[in-house]
């Protein structure tokens, strides 16, 4: 929502520089094309950068005056017409201790459709830190009261995955469907990995512990949860 409200808003800052850059180039504006950084006359080599378009309009002594007002700066309002629904599986490989209950993560697969991707690193980093904290719900994250008394108020009753427990992520990202509703195509990425990772680490817990009888857990599946578990059935 917030790219696509500073895509409207880009979009307004080019319409204006693009009359701007017909005044200073003397072309009508329906001529003036914005690429790679400059507004050009379509079909020459005639241009002028972003960069001089905005000099002219806070310097304006060669500005249309008449026509616009002084200044390159917009606002945006952008209210989406419907929601956007991204798409993925993951996949998650455990091996459990029979004897202590403790979880070891062996692999983490994720493809994720998330429509268009701008900045594949920046997509990534949420994908990877949002099946971490999809890791810690699933494996240990748990706030813990008795009596009213909040007993996991800091880290040191909390138990936040590190980085010696997680894998090494493998993921991909599929842009074969872009949102057909805003601007960009896309659709968000941030929450997939929480929504999707405690799924998928039950699951392998709980096929791992079915010849057990086991079927069944709460989250967190902590290695006392689980050894306990494994003692009843």
């Amino acid at each position: 929502m917030g790219g696509s409200a500073l895509h409207v808003a880009g979009a307004k800052i080019i319409a204006k520089g693009r009359r701007i850059a017909a005044h200073v180039l003397e072309a009508a504006e329906r001529d003036i094309e914005f690429r790679e950084g400059a507004f050009a006359v379509a079909g020459t080599d005639r241009k002028v950068t972003f960069e001089s378009v905005a000099r002219a309009a806070y310097v304006p002594h060669n500005y249309p005056l008449g026509e616009l007002e002084p200044g390159l700066d917009e606002n945006a309002f952008y209210d989406p017409p419907n929601f956007a629904f991204s798409n993925g599986v993951h996949v998650c490989e455990v091996e459990v201790d029979r004897d202590t209950g403790a979880v070891q993560i062996l692999g983490y697969w994720a493809v994720d459709d998330i429509g268009t991707v701008i900045n594949p690193m920046v997509v990534h980093g949420q994908l990877h830190g949002a099946v971490v904290q999809g890791l810690g719900q699933a494996l240990g994250e748990r706030t813990a009261y008795e009596d009213g008394q909040l007993l996991s108020a800091s880290f040191m009753d909390y138990a936040l995955p590190r980085a010696t427990e997680v894998p090494f992520f493998v993921s991909e990202l599929d842009e074969s469907q872009p949102c057909t509703h805003n601007p960009l195509g896309a659709k968000g990425c941030g929450e997939s990995g929480a929504i999707a990772a405690p799924a998928a680490v039950m699951g392998a817990i709980l096929n791992a512990l079915a010849p057990y009888g086991v079927s069944d857990l709460q989250m967190p599946a902590t290695p006392q949860q689980i050894w306990r578990a494994i003692m009843r059935a």
